[in-house]
């Protein structure tokens, strides 16, 4: 499940997570599909309020493999696009030359993981 179960735990949870990352899946796709981002209804709500939103996660990143299938990196950057006209302060990697595997959640979360401290 990937991003798409992190960000619908972790959201309806900000009170248990400051520091949330998915790394090449579909949170994009799936829970947006072919439209923007609506702060004030996707995820619950959760990022309505973005100075309450900041308060509490002190990390949002997304990261994607090129290569993998073309509609999930057009789901993902769109979703990182969303997030950024939104005004969501996140992260979005791309790990070069890999697709939808091991390899690209690897470097994800490299450049991930070091980035709280």
């Amino acid at each position: 499940m990937g991003p798409m179960q992190t960000f619908q735990v972790s959201f309806d949870h900000l009170d248990l997570f400051s520091y949330i990352g998915g790394f090449s899946g579909a949170a994009g796709p799936l829970i947006l599909g072919n439209r923007s981002l609506d702060p004030k209804t996707d995820f619950q709500g959760a990022l309505s309020d973005l100075a309450t939103f900041a308060k509490r996660v002190d990390r949002l990143g997304i990261g994607v493999g090129p290569d993998g299938p073309v509609n999930m990196k057009a789901g993902i950057e769109r979703a990182s696009s969303s997030l950024t006209e939104a005004r969501v302060d996140h992260i979005f990697y791309e790990s070069p030359r890999t697709a939808h595997e091991w390899q690209t959640w690897r470097r994800d979360l490299k450049d991930f993981a070091p980035r709280p401290f």
